[in-house]
């Protein structure tokens, strides 16, 4: 969640994306985010215009933050399709790890996007998945990757990282930096040939 935005609306997106992952949207009231915050729910409304609204930037601050990570990754270019696909499976560890209450949003909760933001987000997600499979296929040609269908290699991979954010917790398990060095090889090594 970047962008200008005041204090208050900051604190608010962040116990939103707490309630969210701990109720889930449906069940997250606006007295229940006012409360979190220590506004009244009527002050919450010079902040914010809905609950609906919280979602929309949480949601569309995170398809962003994914889209410049594949932008980063069509910049490498000249790096081989494995080198690529580490990057995008870093950016997401290191979104899972560092941001973890809006990455549960993201993940859980888009499907309560209303139009035009709905097919937004999942035009952006569309454009994502659709990168990653490219690479996929890339590395199929060149003989780097497994001969696989690209879907199963695509979903596994993103299935693998999206449970991240329900289970970390830095320093008490693994660090984020230990989680990645442990989970980028086990990922990648199981799609090399």
């Amino acid at each position: 969640m970047d962008g200008f935005i005041s204090d208050k609306k900051q604190q608010i997106l962040i116990a939103a994306s707490r309630l969210f992952r701990d109720k889930g949207y449906s069940a997250t009231s606006m007295r229940d985010l006012a409360r979190a915050v220590n506004l009244q729910a009527s002050s919450l409304y010079n902040h914010i215009a809905s609950k609906e609204e919280i979602l929309q930037e949480i949601c569309l601050a995170n398809a962003r933050r994914f889209h410049e990570g594949m932008e980063q990754a069509k910049a490498l270019n000249n790096h081989s399709p494995s080198e690529r696909l580490e990057f995008l499976m870093r950016l997401h560890i290191r979104m899972a790890t560092q941001d973890i209450t809006s990455v549960t949003s993201f993940n859980d909760e888009w499907r309560h996007l209303s139009e035009p933001h709905l097919s937004q987000f999942l035009d952006m997600r569309r454009q994502y998945e659709s990168f990653i499979r490219h690479i996929l296929r890339e590395g199929i040609e060149q003989g780097t990757f497994r001969n696989m269908d690209e879907s199963l290699l695509l979903y596994t991979l993103l299935s693998s990282i999206r449970w991240l954010y329900d289970w970390f917790e830095d320093g008490k398990r693994l660090s984020a930096q230990d989680l990645e060095s442990q989970l980028i090889p086990l990922l990648m090594g199981g799609i090399r040939v």
